[in-house]
């Protein structure tokens, strides 16, 4: 809940951050109980500026992985930056990271690094233009990819050459991948995929294999190169790419938010087709061969090589989300769970303007479990069986509330956009 420090954080925040706040972490868009600030997190909680704890089932939008605070992979960070963090050249551990990665992952022969999701997906589309000479880029209707002006969602401070090039297909569609790609002609580059449809207010949904087989397809035909987004799931549903467990391996990867356990890495992978054209390219940044954060990315990957992480959260997953089911059925509610058990999304049915699930989330966040009304949310692997007895024991409650309280609730302002949709 917003208490009088987090008020008092965002009046000053007013004055000296444009709109008080910016991007994903801004909660313009959640209701208007959550907090928007915070003092730190232990394992799978956070605590908001006035002392309150939540079983935080965001994850930091993704980058917790191992758990907040996590003790190996913190102490790694901190030895290689009592060392030497931003140097005039790189260490040894941007190699070792590199060759990590490319031992963990199926289809790839070479790794670069860099520090947000958004420099890893340009750095593909870059690489994918100088490989083939084209321009054209096939993406899926209302997948994100990053901010960049020629992916950002929103269009103020964005151009129209910003975004030339681009044609559109939806997701799982075949016939509509291969109109997209019809319409970028001899001039396509690249077919990017999210590794499944994780788009913001709408239910996801898993790849479908002849989908991705056939991107895979018309990417060998044209020339192209095929590149999985992998910077929101890496790590999440697999250990390889995420295509992987459907039998399609991309040409290029990309990689973010957990695989250093939230210590700033972002990373592109790719085979031996797109080498030449990575190295031909050139991307850089004065942060993105610092140590501390390689040291704690291979302190990650020992940990997703060697420990159950990917099962138990698969479980606690499955587990969370039977109960969830149970608890809404028996307070009358039609609940939808998409994703992976350990990616869940959460929408009411008949809630266009999502007043349901404004009204349940809060009710949660009273109980102390951040849930989040229409993004996919995130399991961590410190999460623990009886976090998840809590979060159904808070939603029995919440669901009890939004029975009481539905006919009562009015539409949700800030979302009268989703009408339009």
């Amino acid at each position: 809940m917003s208490g009088p420090v987090d008020k008092a954080l965002r009046r000053r925040a007013e004055a000296v951050i444009p709109g008080g706040m910016y991007g994903h972490q801004s909660i313009g868009l959640l209701p208007d109980d959550y907090p928007q600030f915070f003092t730190g997190g232990e394992g799978a909680h956070l605590t908001d500026a006035d002392g309150r704890r939540y079983l935080d089932l965001m994850c930091a939008y993704g980058p917790n992985l191992f758990g907040y605070g996590h003790a190996s992979i913190n102490a790694a960070y901190v030895r290689q930056l009592e060392t030497g963090d931003a140097l005039t050249g790189p260490t040894a551990l941007m190699v070792e990271l590199a060759e990590a990665m490319v031992a963990m992952v199926g289809h790839a022969d070479w790794a670069m690094f860099c520090k947000n999701g958004t420099d890893a997906t340009t750095m593909a589309m870059m690489a994918a233009r100088a490989h083939t000479g084209a321009k054209g880029l096939v993406l899926a209707r209302g997948a994100y990819h990053g901010a960049a002006p020629w992916c950002t969602p929103r269009p103020a401070g964005v151009v129209p050459s910003d975004k030339a090039h681009q044609h559109f297909c939806a997701y799982n569609d075949i016939a509509s991948l291969e109109a997209a790609v019809a319409a970028a002609g001899d001039d396509l580059a690249a077919i990017f995929a999210a590794p499944f449809r994780h788009d913001a207010f709408i239910d996801q949904a898993a790849p479908d294999a002849a989908y991705a087989r056939r991107a895979r397809e018309l990417a060998d035909e044209r020339g192209a190169l095929l590149v999985v987004d992998d910077v929101r799931a890496g790590l999440r549903v697999a250990r390889d790419c995420s295509w992987a467990a459907i039998g399609v391996a991309p040409d290029l990867s990309t990689w973010g938010k957990c695989i250093a356990n939230g210590h700033p890495i972002s990373a592109l992978l790719g085979n031996d087709k797109a080498r030449k054209a990575a190295a031909s390219i050139y991307v850089t940044g004065s942060f993105w061969f610092a140590g501390a954060a390689m040291a704690a990315g291979l302190e990650t990957l020992r940990l997703v090589r060697e420990t159950d992480y990917l099962e138990r959260m698969q479980r606690l997953g499955e587990t969370l989300r039977a109960g969830l089911s149970e608890r809404a059925a028996a307070a009358g509610f039609g609940f939808r769970q998409t994703g992976p058990a350990t990616m869940p999304l959460f929408l009411f049915d008949d809630d266009p303007d999502l007043r349901l699930g404004f009204a349940w989330s809060s009710a949660m966040l009273a109980r102390g479990v951040y849930v989040h009304p229409w993004h996919n949310m995130f399991l961590c692997a410190a999460m623990s069986e009886e976090d998840i007895s809590m979060a159904l024991d808070a939603a029995e409650g919440a669901f009890g509330d939004l029975r009481r309280d539905a006919g009562s609730l009015g539409p949700v302002e800030k979302l009268a956009f989703l009408a339009a949709r």
